[in-house]
């Protein structure tokens, strides 16, 4: 094993080949160690994500190197039939790789029974192996920025089904009407590590469309609009009427935590501490879910009684009241606004996003445990619409409001640099002693294809590898600067993927995560190494 630094609270694990790691998943499933909080598969690592408080990355390493590995992971008496139509447009493609035809191609992905190695790209998708030896391609050289639901795809030995549309690089042989992913189930995700799979031929079989649920893609679109109108309030609740949503106004709390075996990352507030003060300025618990919106334009007008709080972001608040008198509000206090009256965010003059919170808390209901809108996943409450209504929970009785520290100081703007200390690792050694040096020396500016799953970045020099080959998929952190074969890395934020195919120069440091969360678009960056990348050794 090789043990590799991710951040202050996270570690990656480096193994042989695939059958190592999945029996050490299975060791640290079996008998957990003490202050992990989640592990995350892939084809030769796996990301331990821990608790300071509660261990140390030494402590683990030490434990972990210990863990016997020579034993195959057992199999789950589970198995999963995926119906397909082998129409995909890269079937020739793969046979001509290959040297076979595309009958044959069909035949041997057929012929051969898979197994969900690890899950992670997207809610729902599965990377599966075991097939046919010889169904090994690369991905494409160029992704395709559309790839339909349900398409089955090949990438180096694995096979997978993309549960949504979305971009990606795989080798399409075939479509399934069979939902990957659908958050009426139980369990939304069909495919769960260690379901063993086979795949089937529709057209040699006799399994009628009908047979099969007709949707690929399973995905429920967010809180329907009906869920925000004014028929859906109880009769004399409170609301806010959404008067204007500005760039992007979504729900977030602390995000949903746990999910990595469904292929879902925690998303949550880019700026949790901005997201508890504004709970506490209103007497909510801490992980209630607020409001976040990124630039101006906000406008909600209050329907019945409510009581406000913003932070965040250093934006003008104005109060307009239902008979047209305006005046300015304070940030970090709350606020009571009465019938008719109409608050609203402007322009901010340092950070980026403003965190509204409602006294009571907002009527909306948890997906997956959380009220958080991952934009990657689609996953949790739709992103606001003008017209909507959104209902308040009446006050509990014992709710105290609470008094918030007022500084801005730290908040970033377009005319100072902002540092952010970064921990180096875990692909550091893959890049040459130049990038390395670079990545420090060098300021960054935040470009505007910038958003909630990350921060591009346009340095004048890109980072160069030293290392040339393709990166099997692993787990990647909050914080984590992926490096893709433009050099210009990506500040991997909220809503980032579960897992990433390119190397991770470094990671931002947990600490300065809420500051990168408030970042706007233009600013400059520099970053901080807070120490020169080195494996941990068992014997720490």
């Amino acid at each position: 094993m090789r043990f590799l630094p991710v951040n202050l609270n996270a570690l990656l694990v480096e193994l042989a080949d695939l059958e190592q790691t999945l029996a050490l998943l299975a060791s640290l499933q079996r008998a957990p160690l003490p202050g992990v909080q989640e592990l995350v598969p892939a084809a030769r690592t796996i990301l331990v994500r821990f608790r300071p408080a509660a261990t140390s990355a030494a402590e683990l390493v030490r434990q972990i190197a210990g863990r016997d590995i020579s034993q195959r992971a057992e199999r789950s008496s589970t198995l999963v039939e995926i119906p397909v139509h082998y129409d995909g447009e890269d079937l020739a493609e793969v046979a001509q790789i290959l040297g076979i035809t595309p009958e044959e191609v069909v035949r041997r992905h057929t012929g051969s029974e898979y197994t969900v190695a690890f899950t992670g790209f997207a809610p729902g998708f599965a990377y599966l192996s075991g097939g046919h030896p010889s169904l090994n391609v690369p991905r494409r050289s160029t992704p395709r920025t559309r790839i339909p639901a349900g398409a089955v795809g090949l990438a180096g030995s694995f096979s997978g089904v993309y549960p949504q549309a979305s971009p990606g690089g795989w080798q399409i042989i075939g479509v399934t009407p069979l939902a990957m992913w659908d958050l009426d189930r139980a369990q939304p995700a069909l495919l769960q590590p260690g379901y063993r799979v086979r795949f089937v031929d529709i057209a040699t079989q006799s399994i009628a469309d009908s047979e099969i649920k007709p949707t690929a893609t399973g995905q429920k679109g967010p809180e329907n609009a009906a869920c925000r109108s004014a028929q859906a309030l109880a009769p004399d609740q409170a609301a806010l009427r959404v008067r204007a949503t500005g760039l992007l106004t979504v729900f977030q709390d602390l995000g949903r935590q746990g999910q990595a075996g469904q292929g879902v990352s925690e998303s949550g507030a880019m700026d949790q501490s901005a997201l508890k003060v504004a709970n506490r300025l209103v007497g909510n618990a801490s992980n209630a879910a607020a409001l976040e919106t990124v630039g101006g334009g906000l406008q909600l007008q209050s329907l019945g009684e409510t009581v406000v709080a913003v932070t965040g972001a250093d934006a003008p608040l104005d109060l307009t009241t239902a008979d047209g008198r305006r005046w300015s509000l304070p940030r970090h206090a709350p606020v009571a606004l009465a019938h008719g009256d109409t608050l609203a965010v402007g322009q901010p003059r340092a950070g980026a996003r403003c965190y509204v919170a409602v006294r009571g808390g907002f009527d909306v209901a948890a997906v997956m445990g959380s009220c958080a809108t991952d934009t990657l996943a689609h996953v949790g409450p739709a992103p606001l619409s003008v017209g909507d209504m959104l209902g308040v929970r009446p006050a509990s009785t014992s709710a105290v409001v609470g008094a918030a520290d007022l500084a801005t100081d730290d908040l970033p703007t377009l005319e100072q640099e902002v540092v952010l200390d970064v921990v180096m690792g875990p692909r550091t050694d893959w890049f040459t002693a130049e990038a390395i040096a670079r990545l420090a020396t060098q300021r960054w500016q935040v470009t505007p294809q910038s958003n909630r799953v990350g921060l591009r970045l346009a340095g004048e020099l890109p980072l160069d590898r030293a290392i040339s080959g393709e990166l099997p998929s692993e787990g990647t952190a909050l914080g984590a600067l992926q490096v893709p074969p433009s050099g210009q890395p990506v500040l991997f934020l909220a809503d980032h993927p579960l897992t990433g195919g390119y190397p991770v120069i470094g990671a931002v440091a947990p600490y300065h995560l809420d500051r990168a969360g408030q970042i706007p678009v233009g600013a400059w960056l520099r970053f901080n190494p807070i120490r020169p990348f080195a494996e941990l050794s068992p014997s720490v």
